[in-house]
């Protein structure tokens, strides 16, 4: 039986049932353009504080890359604390990596007050170290966190690592303990539908084609209708090729992620690999992440191949996961594959997200591998922007700055990839 091209988390996450009907027209308060977790975060928020919100996907909510990604909800930057302490300060650096924690408690936060069933679990995340000199790093990032800005890391030294992994890959560990997890399809389909009680009118299958400034606003067009509204947030993450959306074209590169998941695992055979049922990352620039799933699928991603999603790449990818699957846990040679699927991570160059204001348009995207909790915080927290508090945004002093060209086509991807790959062979 050949696997799924389908993403499992979309595939077992109920239908969104609350999607307005008919053509889109009229006026609102708000226009979101783009239904993923930023979108139906601030689509939420707004609604709840009486705003009349409008919310145009393209395709369906969570479709995309946040349904797409590996479910896991990670508190912590995609860079390293002390690298960002040294560039930008220490006060900034605190914000930014406090922020993130922020992210993972708003998640929890919106599931618990909306009722919404998506397995979350504080289970912590493991950062594997590849090479013993990966090792050493852990130790001094971990001895950073602890004493500035996180109290709930700790090591675990090499000749303990199979206390939380079973293989012999790796080489110790910093784990942060707050992490969490979540189904994201189930998570996103319960904030769609929370929107929609909040009297918000969530649009499906309709992609905007343009935005034209009106003296009060903006005329949003889609392709099922036209809605006029006073503010306008773009939600899209990876910049849609409609002529409206070239500001975010030239700043965001969207990479291929590609993920497996196995058929479901015995649980003997888990207690042996993954005792602590975690999220884990290995240390590599092109590395890997994985988790279990709610049914003990193992989801197992990574950047396998520097290129586009789409459905030849993406079972390129699945093989080669697989086969690295394999290489760390001997146990799982030949694993049954039941779902191969990839998606596209938005990132900036350099790797922070980008929120706030321009040319009257607002916006919130660039999570860089981060965006299941990010995306979902900078909603909430840009409905609180475009309500009348600009502090709010964690983001809002960071420049942004097109990237060198760029105009919407990575075509710089395979060269990326061996740099990368080339960095992982000498450090």
């Amino acid at each position: 039986m050949s696997a799924s091209p389908l993403s499992y988390w979309l595939t077992s996450a109920p239908p969104f049932m609350g999607g307005a009907e008919g053509g889109v027209d009229g006026s609102a308060d708000v226009a979101i353009i783009g239904g993923g977790f930023t979108g139906l975060s601030a689509t939420l928020a707004l609604a709840k504080r009486g705003a009349s919100v409008v919310l145009l996907e393209a395709g369906q909510v969570v479709g995309e890359a946040s349904g797409r990604n590996g479910g896991q909800c990670n508190n912590g930057t995609a860079h390293d604390y002390g690298a960002l302490s040294a560039k930008f300060g220490k006060q900034v650096a605190k914000a930014w990596y406090r922020a993130h924690c922020d992210a993972v408690d708003t998640v929890e936060r919106l599931a618990r007050e909306e009722g919404i069933d998506c397995n979350f679990t504080r289970c912590g995340r493991v950062k594997l170290a590849a090479k013993p000199a990966h090792y050493d790093k852990l130790v001094r990032a971990h001895d950073l966190l602890a004493a500035e800005v996180d109290e709930n890391v700790r090591l675990v030294p090499p000749e303990r690592i199979r206390e939380e992994v079973g293989s012999d890959a790796f080489h110790g560990a910093l784990i942060q303990t707050t992490s969490a997890q979540i189904h994201p399809a189930r998570f996103g389909v319960g904030l769609a539908e929370a929107a929609a009680r909040a009297g918000a009118r969530i649009y499906e299958g309709a992609e905007v084609t343009g935005l034209d400034r009106l003296p009060s606003g903006w005329r949003v067009t889609s392709s099922r209708g036209t809605v006029d509204a006073k503010q306008v947030l773009v939600a899209t993450g990876g910049a849609p090729a409609a002529a409206p959306f070239g500001f975010f074209r030239r700043r965001i590169v969207s990479v291929g992620s590609f993920v497996i998941a196995t058929e479901r695992l015995d649980d003997g055979l888990i207690d042996r690999l993954l005792p602590g049922r975690r999220n884990y990352v290995t240390s590599k620039n092109i590395g890997n992440y994985f988790r279990l799933a709610p049914d003990n699928r193992l989801i197992f991603g990574g950047r396998a191949r520097f290129a586009i999603s789409d459905p030849r790449s993406d079972m390129k990818s699945g093989r080669i996961l697989e086969d690295t699957l394999g290489a760390i846990f001997p146990a799982l040679k030949g694993v049954g594959v039941d779902h191969v699927w990839g998606g596209m991570v938005d990132l900036t160059a350099d790797r922070l997200p980008r929120a706030g204001e321009t040319d009257g348009l607002y916006y919130s995207m660039g999570y860089s591998g981060h965006g299941v909790q990010m995306a979902t915080h900078m909603g909430q927290q840009m409905a609180r922007v475009m309500s009348g508090e600009p502090a709010a945004n964690p983001w809002a002093n960071l420049d942004w700055p097109s990237v060198p060209g760029h105009f919407g086509k990575p075509w710089f991807l395979p060269l990326v990839g061996l740099w990368y790959k080339w960095q992982d062979v000498i450090h």
